[in-house]
């Protein structure tokens, strides 16, 4: 297996419109090719899926909780005020923050907001991780 995620992909709730409008509200352009019971969006080198969780289950055989999980998405910015911006963005396109911005105990500054769903993000910015142009993100040496 080579060391790489290709497609997050979020169990919405039955309300796929919603979803969507969330994230696009957030910045991001809903492929138009795919768009039958299901979303994309490209991020940089990967994917963020939209699935309704009635068509995720029946899918994986899985039955996912209506909670938010235990895992959450990150996204890395390449400035403090763009954290803030991202953060201000997400709450006015209907997400909820759940962690105001604030210094972190590594040097950087990060909140954490959660989205239409419920599910949660973190915004971070990690001076040690740096960010191409491309937005691709890599470990410190």
């Amino acid at each position: 297996m080579e060391p790489r995620i290709s497609i997050i992909t979020i169990a919405t709730d039955d309300d796929l419109d919603r979803a969507v409008r969330f994230y696009e509200a957030m910045g991001l352009k809903r492929h138009a090719g795919i768009s039958e019971g299901v979303a994309f969006f490209q991020m940089g080198g990967a994917i963020l899926g939209l699935f309704p969780r009635p068509s995720a289950e029946e899918d994986s055989g899985v039955t996912f909780s209506k909670a938010p999980s235990a895992v959450y998405l990150a996204y890395n910015t390449r400035s403090d005020a763009e954290v803030d911006a991202v953060l201000a963005m997400a709450e006015k396109a209907g997400g909820k923050i759940v962690k105001p911005a604030g210094r972190a105990f590594w040097g950087g500054w990060y909140g954490y907001f959660a989205d239409a769903d419920g599910h949660v993000w973190e915004v971070a910015h990690n001076p040690a991780f740096p960010i191409a142009e491309d937005g691709s993100i890599s470990l410190p040496a």
